[in-house]
């Protein structure tokens, strides 16, 4: 009877109608496929992607040289310097980090008091060369001023869940 059966399925092409079929079910659907370079998909508020130094709305810097994310990060990806000015505050002097070590685990935005470090909406950013990815603090400073808006948004969304 298993004979009769594989037989009358190959011959009457069973399994290319029932392909067509599904093919022809989902060819009047709306389209799933994101056409990527010139379309791009939704981003979770909680996305990790490349990090930044932000600013205060008057221009300074908002990292109080704490060093709380260089002490958390698992991957000892951040190396900061800091020195006090002249009105008693300290500020970093330098601030590096190591994108080829960071493992984008967000300990290092969620160690930080004042929001200073974050880990923008920037997904491309890939580079032909390592030395590329040190980042240092004026790099760093460049991408939180290009990404203002959008972090702060992100941050605003998450923020009761902080």
């Amino acid at each position: 009877m298993a004979f009769l059966d594989r037989t009358a399925r190959s011959l009457l092409l069973a399994e290319l109608v029932s392909g067509m079929s599904l093919t022809f079910r989902y060819m009047f659907r709306r389209r799933a496929t994101v056409n990527y370079p010139y379309e791009k998909g939704p981003l979770s508020p909680r996305f990790r992607g490349e990090h930044a130094l932000r600013r205060y709305p008057n221009g300074e810097e908002r990292c109080i040289a704490c060093k709380l994310c260089e002490a958390i990060c698992p991957a000892q990806a951040i190396t900061i310097e800091a020195e006090p000015r002249e009105d008693g505050s300290r500020r970093t002097t330098r601030y590096d980090i190591d994108m080829t070590k960071c493992i984008y685990c967000g300990f290092c935005e969620e160690a930080c008091p004042v929001d200073a470090i974050v880990e923008g909406p920037n997904f491309e950013y890939a580079t032909e060369t390592r030395e590329e990815l040190f980042y240092d603090k004026e790099k760093l400073l460049d991408n939180g001023d290009r990404w203002e808006q959008e972090i702060a948004a992100r941050l605003a969304a998450d923020a009761p869940y902080r």
